[in-house]
């Protein structure tokens, strides 16, 4: 009951102390706006940018062509050796009347020159999926090597310099992220700092009636995390109805359908908590540190 008691008291004198400080907590909760949205955007970009980059990279696969006349049994164990492989996630057949069926469906002119031949000049093919792109080219060179293979290709040169953008992207936009959070650490931390410094002469006279340091810190890390709690708001409100928005808008994808957003169902939430948690532990630790250690208690 008694730390019951205490931390009701510690939660009553950081609400207190919010609005008798009204002008400096505001400008505590103004940077923590400003710069929670600021995460908000470079968090959404990462993300949309890895989910596209995943997508893409799903979407490579590797075409393997078959020699002319090939046994259905051997077709079958050649299918049996591509699944055994480690970087193999899926192997698709696809005979050459599958291929012109295609073939004719994508093109009024494919369609003419198929209809025109007597014989199907298209060769039987497996579709292949990796589990990870980055050995690719490895993967295509070993199934080069298996008997009854006329090619295998996967688009060499363009797939490579795709990850490699995709990789580099990423890489940035999550330095971005982690960049910005320690700005905002820093930012929230200072603002705080000037809120605690200019009660420094309240601080002294509960150190003189003998309060603990535990006393004296509790309120103000109570007041860090509201103080985090509504800078974060504004930021979360921006987040949710700002990403429908503008998903609603694109229709769900940038310049082309393969470039698809994520979806804001459930995506828009775990922003909405990152920032929200951002936003209180960073006060908290503000308040703590700024009293610990700026003013020597």
């Amino acid at each position: 009951m008694k730390m019951f008691r205490y931390l009701k008291r510690g939660l009553r004198d950081s609400f207190k102390s919010v609005f008798r400080n009204f002008s400096l907590s505001m400008a505590a909760v103004a940077c923590s706006v400003i710069t929670l949205i600021l995460v908000s955007v470079s968090i959404v970009i990462s993300y949309n940018v890895d989910s596209i980059t995943k997508k893409l990279e799903s979407e490579l696969t590797i075409v393997v062509y078959l020699k002319k006349e090939v046994p259905i049994e051997q077709i079958e164990n050649l299918k049996n050796s591509f699944v055994k492989m480690k970087n193999v996630e899926e192997v698709v057949f696809k005979d050459n009347e599958e291929w012109k069926l295609e073939m004719k469906e994508y093109s009024e002119t494919y369609s003419t020159t198929l209809d025109y031949l007597e014989e199907n000049p298209l060769l039987d093919s497996f579709i292949i999926k990796v589990k990870d792109v980055n050995y690719l080219k490895e993967t295509t060179n070993e199934i080069r090597e298996f008997e009854y293979v006329e090619s295998a290709n996967y688009g060499e040169g363009m797939a490579e310099n795709l990850i490699s953008a995709f990789t580099i992207i990423k890489n940035i936009t999550i330095f971005i992220v982690l960049a910005l959070v320690f700005v905002t650490a820093f930012l929230i931390s200072n603002t705080i700092k000037l809120t605690i410094f200019s009660r420094r002469s309240e601080i002294e006279i509960m150190r003189l009636v003998g309060s603990s340091n535990s006393t004296i810190k509790l309120p103000f890390i109570f007041e860090g995390f509201i103080l985090g709690f509504l800078g974060s708001i504004i930021p979360i409100l921006i987040t949710i109805y700002g990403y429908v928005l503008l998903y609603d808008h694109f229709d769900g994808y940038i310049l082309s359908p393969i470039i698809t957003l994520v979806k804001p169902f459930n995506f828009v939430i775990y922003v909405s908590i990152i920032l929200l948690a951002i936003g209180c532990i960073i006060g908290m630790f503000g308040s703590y540190r700024a009293v610990r250690k700026y003013l020597k208690i």
